[in-house]
C-alpha cells in the first residue's frame, strides 16, 4: 500500500464551479398552455444501471433509468410509478436509501457506464419523503455520478463516486464526502483531472473502512465503441469514513492497464473479503481475505470478464461471503468464493446486466438493474419479474407511416426495433398493439411512404433490412462489401457507424419504387427496394484530414491519426425539389447536391469544427432553398445548443437558438408542414418550438419528462417525439400552435381540426387489469381549442349541424354528477363528467361526437371498459359524417368555426346505411328520453300509478339495453332490431295513451 495526497476542496450547494452546467430556466409557449403529451409507449425497459431496495418493506424497490428518471414499487415490481419526472434531468447514475432513515434517498444523476448513447446530469438530489419530493444539492460539474455511499450511522453522511465528464478532462470528478446531507462538500479522494471514482463501498461491519476504485477513462468524439483507458486508475482504501486514503497496489493486483474495476465487500465476521472484478492486463475477480494486503485471481470465465469497461460490477450474498454475483450478458453466480460461475438468468442475444442490490436481511430478495429495464427476485434468483412494465425505452429516431391510425416507429437501445400503432382498437394502447419490424436496436427505421406494411431497417455499422408485414419476414438488404471484413475503419470501402441515416426520395414515376438513400461515409442510393445499392458521392466526410479534436487531451488526440474518420450521418432529400438532397457528417461538414448526386457543393458553416456532428437536416417543406441543420458537440464537451438554418441552399448559414437555454444541446429540428417558420426542436433536456423560423424558441415541455430527445416527427396534425429514456408521446392537434396569431383578440376559438369519427373501444373480452401497463389513445372527438381573455368567464360551447339545430351544449357551469357508487366494481373504471375550462389564456375541450345520452333508468357498463374511461351506457348516437359548427360564448360575445367530421376509413358502410344507422338511434333515445319524462310525471300514489310507472321503466330499460345493441358498430341496423324498436314504441305510445287511474 502507497499513500495518497488528500486534495481537500469546499463547495457550497448553489455555487457552482465555473464548468458546471445546470439548465438555465427557459420560458414556456402560452400557446401550447391547455395541451399535454401522451405517452404511446411501448413498455418495455430500457437501460438501468441504479437500484435499490427497502429492507424493512419487503415489496417496495427503486430504480434509475439512464435517461428516464427515478421509479418506485411497493408491489415487487408489478406496477411502477415515476417519482422524478419534474426534475430537469432525468438520467440516473447512482441511488441510495440511507440505512438508518429509509425516507431518506440520494440519488446521483448521469450514467456511468460510458457507451456511445450517454447521457449526462447535474449533481446531486435528496428526498427526506421516500421521493414524493426532491432538492438539488450540488455536484454540478460532475456529470456522471456512478456510486453513493450512505452512513448506516447517519443518513447526513454519505460519499459519492464521481466520473466526471465523459469527453473531456475536468477537476469535479473522484469522491466526494458530504457530512450535513448533501448542503457542503468535500472533495475526498482525487489523483487528476482525468481519473474518476467508479465504484464506492463500505464494510458493513465496520462502516468506517471504505474501498472506492478510480478510473481513468474517456470517449471519443467518432464512433468507438469503448471508452479509452488511461493512466490514473486503481484501488483506494479509508479507515476513517472517508477522511483519508491509502491506495491498495501490487499484492497480487495486476498493475498494467487498469481499467475498471468494481468492488464488493463482504458482511458480518467476512468483513476482510475484499472482492475486485477488475480490467488490466490480466482482467478477472480478485479477492483478498486480508482487507486489501494480499490479493488472489480467483475468476477469469470470460462471462464475468467480457466487455468490463461496460459491466465489471459485483455484489457479495450478505449471508456467505462465497457465493458471489458478477453482471454480465447474464446474472452470474459463483457458490466457490468467484472460482467457478454458472449463470441464473439472461437470453440468447444477451439482455446485459448492470446493477444487483441484495437485501441485507433477505438475499433471496434482488433487484437487478439491465439493459431492458429492472427485473425483482423474491426467491434467490429463481424467477422474476417483467420488464414489460416500464416505458423507458431509448429511441434513436422516430418515423411514421401512411396508415390510419398511424404507426409509430424506432429502433430501441438494447431492445431491437418497435411499430407501435398511434391508437388503439381498444380505448388504449395495449402490448397487442406493436411489433417489432426488422432492423436491429439503433438504426434508423423508414416505413415505406407508398406501402405502410414494407418497413426498412438498420442496424449497427451497417445493417439494414427489409421488413415485410404479410409475412413477418425481414430480408438483409445491406450494402456490405466483402473486402471490408477485417479491413482498418479508414481503408474500409463502406465505413459505417452505430447509427446509419435512412431516408426515402420524393415519388419518380407511378409504380415505379422510390429511391432510397443510405449513408455510409458515401450517400448510397437503392431504386430497387435494396436489392441493389449505387453510391451517389464520394466520401463526405473530413477523411482523417486536421480530425484530431481540440478536446479530450491526449487520450483521444493520439488516437485520431488511426481512428478519426467520419461518415455520413444525416440525409435529407427535399420533399420540394426533385434531385435535392443534404447530407451531414459526424464529423462537422455539410454537402448539397441539386442533381441527384452527379455533383455535390461543400456548404459547410465556417463556424463549424472538425466533430461537430450534424445530428439532423430538415429540408423545408415550404422552400427548396431553406433547410435546417441540429449540431451536436456534446463529444467535445461542448453542451451549447446550435441550430443553423441557410434559405439560399447553403451559402450563407445563421445560428437560430435565442430562447434555448445554455447547457442544452441539440439533436434534431423540423419545420411544420402546415406552418412556414413554425419549428420544432428536439434536446437533450426537452422540446422547444419557434413561431417565427427560429428567431425566438420557447419550451413545448409541457408534462413531458426531460428525458433527452433524440428526434421528433410531424404527422398530419400531432407533434411525435421520440426519446431515449421515455419511450414514444405525442402532442395531439397542433392547431393552436399554427393558429397563434399574437395580433387576434383575446377571446378567441381557434378553428378545430378535422376530426375522423372513430369507436372509443371495440373490445368485447375481459378487461385488462388495472395493473396492464397501457398508451393513451388520442382524444376520442373533436378537440375544440379557445384562448379567454380572463378567468372565471362562464363558458358556452355548442355544437350544431349544418340545418343549424342544436346537437349539444356544454357549460363550465355544469355541475358533474355525482359518482355512481351502486356499481359492483370499484369506481376508479368510471368515466369523469367532461366539463369546459374557464381559465385566463388558453382552454382545450374535446367533444366525443355524440349526442346527449338519454335518460336510462338502469344504465349498464360495458365489458369494454378502461380504468378511467368507462361511460355508462347507452351513449348518444354519433353524429354523421359532415360539416358541423362550433360557437363559443364567453364574455358577452359569440363566435364560431366549423367542424368537418370525417367516417373512419377502414369503414366500408354506404353514407346510406350509415344514415338509417343514425336514424334509428336517434328514435330509440328519444323514446329513453319519453319514457323517463312519463316516469318523472308519475309520482307512483296509487297501485295503479306504480304500476304503469314499472311498466314504463321495464320499457326504458328495454330501450336501453336495444340502444347499446344497435350501436355496437358502423353498420346498417338489422331487421330485428327495426322490427324490436317497432314494438317498443307501440308499447311505450300505449303508456302514454292511457294514464293511470
Amino acid at each position: 500500500m502507497r499513500p495518497i495526497a488528500i486534495v481537500l476542496l469546499l463547495l457550497v450547494t448553489g455555487a457552482a464551479p465555473p464548468t458546471a452546467q445546470r439548465m438555465e430556466p427557459d420560458s414556456p409557449a402560452p400557446a401550447a398552455a391547455a395541451m399535454r403529451w401522451r405517452l404511446v409507449g411501448p413498455f418495455r425497459g430500457g437501460r438501468v444501471v441504479a437500484v435499490a431496495g427497502v429492507p424493512s418493506k419487503p415489496h417496495t424497490y427503486y430504480f434509475g433509468a439512464v435517461a428516464g428518471g427515478v421509479w418506485k414499487t411497493t408491489d415487487d415490481g408489478v406496477v411502477w410509478t415515476p417519482l422524478f419526472d419534474a426534475q430537469p434531468v432525468q438520467s440516473i447514475g447512482a441511488i441510495a436509501i440511507a440505512p438508518s432513515n429509509e425516507d431518506v434517498i440520494y440519488v446521483g444523476t448521469g450514467e456511468a457506464d460510458w457507451r456511445s448513447d450517454l447521457s449526462s446530469g447535474d449533481g446531486m438530489y435528496k428526498s427526506l419523503d421516500a421521493g414524493q419530493t426532491w432538492q438539488h444539492i450540488g455536484l454540478e460539474g460532475t456529470r456522471h455520478i456512478a456510486r453513493i455511499a450512505v452512513d448506516p450511522r447517519n443518513p447526513d453522511d454519505l460519499l459519492v463516486a464521481a466520473m466526471g465528464h465523459a469527453y473531456d478532462a475536468n477537476p469535479e470528478r473522484g469522491v466526494f464526502r458530504s457530512r450535513d446531507g448533501g448542503r457542503t462538500w468535500q472533495k475526498s479522494l482525487f489523483r487528476s483531472d482525468d481519473a474518476g471514482a467508479i465504484d464506492l463501498v463500505r464494510q458493513p461491519s465496520n462502516p468506517d473502512v471504505v474501498y472506492a476504485a478510480l478510473w481513468s477513462a474517456r470517449r471519443t468524439p467518432w464512433t468507438r465503441y469503448p471508452p479509452v483507458n488511461g493512466a490514473g486508475g486503481g484501488i483506494f482504501k479509508s479507515t476513517d469514513n472517508g477522511a483519508t486514503w491509502t491506495e491498495i497496489a501490487g499484492h497480487g493486483l495486476p498493475t498494467a492497464a487498469l481499467g475498471r474495476i468494481g468492488l464488493a465487500v463482504g458482511y458480518g465476521g467476512a468483513g476482510s473479503r475484499v472482492y475486485a472484478l477488475v480490467d488490466a492486463d490480466k482482467p478477472g475477480l480478485y479477492r483478498s481475505d486480508t482487507g486489501g494486503s494480499t490479493w488472489e485471481l480467483v475468476g477469469t470465465d470470460p462471462r464475468i470478464t467480457s466487455r468490463a469497461w461496460y459491466f465489471s460490477e459485483v455484489a457479495v450474498d450478505p449471508q456467505n461471503a462465497d457465493v458471489v454475483y458478477a453482471p454480465n450478458v447474464g446474472l452470474n453466480r459463483s457458490a466457490d468464493g468467484g472460482r467457478t460461475w454458472t449463470p441464473i438468468k439472461g437470453a440468447p442475444g444477451g439482455d446485459d446486466y448492470h446493477a444487483l442490490w441484495i437485501d441485507p436481511r433477505d438475499p433471496a430478495r434482488m433487484i437487478s438493474g439491465v439493459d431492458q429495464g429492472t427485473t425483482i427476485s423474491v426467491d434467490g434468483g429463481a424467477t422474476w419479474s417483467t420488464w414489460y412494465n416500464q416505458p423507458t425505452a431509448q429511441f434513436y429516431h422516430v418515423a411514421t407511416d401512411n396508415a390510419f391510425p398511424y404507426r409509430i416507429y424506432g429502433a430501441q437501445q438494447d431492445s431491437g426495433t418497435v411499430g407501435i400503432r398511434s391508437r388503439g382498437n381498444y380505448g388504449a394502447i395495449t402490448p397487442r398493439d406493436w411489433e417489432t419490424v426488422g432492423g436491429g436496436e439503433s438504426g434508423y427505421i423508414a416505413p415505406d411512404p407508398d406501402d405502410s406494411d414494407v418497413v426498412y431497417g438498420g442496424n449497427t455499422y451497417g445493417g439494414l433490412f427489409r421488413f415485410e408485414r404479410a409475412t413477418g419476414q425481414s430480408h438483409d438488404i445491406a450494402p456490405r462489401d466483402p473486402r471490408d471484413v477485417g479491413v482498418l475503419r479508414r481503408e474500409a470501402i463502406h465505413r459505417f457507424s452505430w447509427t446509419s441515416p435512412i431516408a426515402f426520395g420524393p415519388r419518380r414515376t407511378a409504380g415505379a419504387p422510390r429511391a432510397i438513400y443510405f449513408g455510409s461515409q458515401r450517400v448510397l442510393r437503392s431504386v430497387d427496394r435494396g436489392q441493389s445499392w449505387t453510391a451517389i458521392s464520394e466520401d463526405l466526410s473530413r477523411r482523417g484530414v486536421d480530425a484530431a479534436p481540440a478536446t479530450g487531451g491526449r487520450m483521444i488526440q493520439d488516437l485520431a491519426r488511426a481512428e478519426a474518420f467520419g461518415v455520413v450521418y444525416a440525409i435529407a432529400p427535399s420533399p420540394l425539389q426533385s434531385g435535392l438532397i443534404w447530407a451531414g457528417t459526424d464529423d462537422g461538414l455539410v454537402h448539397v447536391t441539386r442533381d441527384e448526386g452527379r455533383t455535390w457543393k461543400n456548404v459547410t458553416p465556417a463556424s463549424l469544427g472538425a466533430w461537430s456532428k450534424i445530428s439532423a437536416i430538415d429540408a423545408s417543406p415550404h422552400e427548396a432553398g431553406t433547410a435546417y441543420a441540429a449540431i451536436d458537440r456534446h463529444r467535445l464537451d461542448d453542451y451549447t445548443p446550435h441550430i443553423l438554418k441557410t434559405t439560399d441552399y447553403g451559402a450563407t448559414w445563421t445560428e437560430i437558438v435565442a430562447g434555448i437555454p445554455r447547457g442544452t444541446f441539440v439533436r434534431a429540428v423540423r419545420e411544420d408542414p402546415a406552418r412556414k417558420g413554425l419549428l420544432y426542436a428536439g434536446t437533450e433536456f426537452g422540446v422547444y418550438v419557434s413561431f417565427d423560423g427560429g428567431g425566438r424558441w420557447l419550451s413545448l415541455q409541457l408534462n413531458l419528462p426531460r428525458a433527452p430527445v433524440h428526434d421528433l416527427v410531424v404527422h398530419d396534425r400531432d407533434l411525435v417525439v421520440a426519446t431515449h429514456g421515455r419511450s414514444f408521446w405525442v402532442l395531439d392537434d397542433l392547431a393552436p400552435l399554427r393558429q397563434l396569431d399574437p395580433s387576434g383578440p383575446a377571446t378567441r376559438l381557434f378553428k378545430p381540426s378535422q376530426v375522423v369519427r372513430v369507436r372509443r373501444s371495440v373490445n368485447t373480452d375481459t378487461p385488462l387489469p388495472r395493473e396492464t401497463p397501457l398508451g393513451q389513445n388520442p382524444p376520442d372527438g373533436a378537440v375544440i381549442d379557445y384562448q379567454l381573455a380572463q378567468a372565471d368567464t362562464p363558458v358556452i360551447i355548442e355544437i350544431v349541424d349544418g340545418s343549424g339545430q342544436l346537437v349539444r351544449q356544454f357549460s363550465s357551469g355544469n355541475v358533474p354528477p355525482s359518482t355512481n357508487a351502486t356499481t359492483p366494481f370499484p369506481s376508479y373504471w368510471l368515466s369523469a363528467a367532461r366539463v369546459p375550462t374557464a381559465r385566463a389564456g388558453m382552454n382545450r375541450f374535446v367533444w366525443d361526437l355524440r349526442y346527449a345520452a338519454p335518460r336510462a333508468q338502469n344504465p349498464d357498463y360495458s365489458i369494454a371498459a378502461l380504468p378511467g374511461d368507462t361511460p355508462a351506457l347507452p351513449l348518444g348516437p354519433l353524429v354523421l359524417p359532415g360539416t358541423y359548427q362550433v360557437r363559443l360564448t364567453a364574455g358577452g360575445r359569440t363566435v364560431a368555426q366549423p367542424l368537418v367530421v370525417t367516417m373512419d376509413p377502414r369503414v366500408r358502410t354506404t353514407a346510406a346505411d350509415l344514415t338509417k344507422l343514425f336514424t334509428l338511434e336517434r328514435q330509440i333515445a328519444a323514446a329513453i328520453d319519453e319514457s323517463a319524462r312519463a316516469m318523472d310525471g308519475d309520482d307512483g300514489s296509487d297501485a295503479a300509478a306504480n304500476q304503469k310507472r314499472t311498466a314504463l321503466g321495464k320499457v326504458n330499460d328495454a330501450l336501453s339495453e336495444l340502444l347499446t345493441a344497435v350501436d355496437t358498430a358502423d353498420a346498417a341496423p338489422t331487421r330485428q332490431a327495426t322490427a324490436a324498436f317497432a314494438a317498443f314504441r307501440k308499447q311505450l305510445d300505449a303508456l302514454l295513451r292511457n294514464p293511470a287511474r
